[in-house]
């Protein structure tokens, strides 16, 4: 090889290198953004190459091509919260998926919820509880626990559930859960959960008819909330609650119907 001809390919090999260096430093910085906005992401990359996209919130941007099986892949890893290696015609990917933190709204200071907040906080949730009963929710009984004492209409419109939020309503006043419910039902919470029986339900989907919402949204109430387990102490209906949420957290037929 001529003196001349090394000299082109080093150059040549130099600047591949740099494009390459900014092509991963603008995919860093995309996902930091994406992290601090708490919005979902996946980095994908091929196990082979090096190659790497970046699914962001539903866009995809990056030097791998999108197909359904990259897609239900990643649909996966992020309700998993785990990284997994995924193949197709013969290329093996890896997919990290980094998704916002898990949230959970609990719209009353009630016993139940002093059961469940504990649960849900080594389950890897953000709990916050919504009550405007001060003598209720109080930092005494929720140590730890961020405190929301506006009216829940007000309070969860500020929260602004999102796919990653649970919201669970627990006072069995219409005056407090339903405002709540109003705003989670219209939201995309990926769970909807509220303490009551068969009866008290069925006053209360008649109650949010009437307010607008239509059978579609009402159907994604899970109610009476938790699983059917026999519970019956507040620990143990938390214990159920919980176990729901996972479920439908975990399932995605499941979640789709939630």
């Amino acid at each position: 090889m001529s003196a001349s001809h090394a000299a082109e390919r080093s150059k040549y090999s130099s600047r591949s290198w740099t494009r390459w260096i900014e092509m991963r430093q603008a995919l860093l910085n995309k996902l930091i953004t994406a992290k601090a906005e708490k919005r979902p992401t996946v980095v994908v990359t091929d196990l082979a190459s090096g190659a790497q996209s970046l699914w962001l919130g539903g866009e995809y941007d990056g030097d791998i091509a999108m197909t359904s099986g990259l897609s239900d892949s990643i649909d996966r890893t992020l309700r998993r919260d785990k990284g997994e290696t995924f193949e197709e015609n013969g290329v093996r990917y890896f997919l990290q998926p980094f998704p916002p933190p898990k949230r959970m709204i609990v719209v009353g200071a009630v016993h139940i919820a002093q059961s469940l907040v504990p649960m849900a906080t080594l389950s890897g949730y953000d709990v916050t509880i919504v009550d405007p009963r001060q003598a209720f929710a109080t930092e005494a009984r929720f140590p730890s626990v961020s405190l929301q004492h506006d009216w829940p209409d007000e309070a969860m419109s500020a929260l602004d559930p999102d796919r990653r939020t649970a919201v669970i309503t627990l006072t069995h006043d219409p005056k407090l859960d339903d405002p709540a419910l109003l705003v989670a039902l219209r939201s995309p919470a990926f769970y909807i959960g509220a303490l009551g029986s068969n009866r008290t339900h069925a006053k209360r989907l008649a109650r949010l008819r009437e307010a607008g919402l239509t059978e579609s949204e009402l159907a994604r109430i899970h109610a009476p909330v938790g699983l059917d387990i026999g519970a019956v102490s507040p620990a143990e209906i938390a214990v159920s609650i919980m176990a729901q949420i996972t479920a439908v957290l975990h399932a995605p037929a499941q979640r789709e119907a939630a």
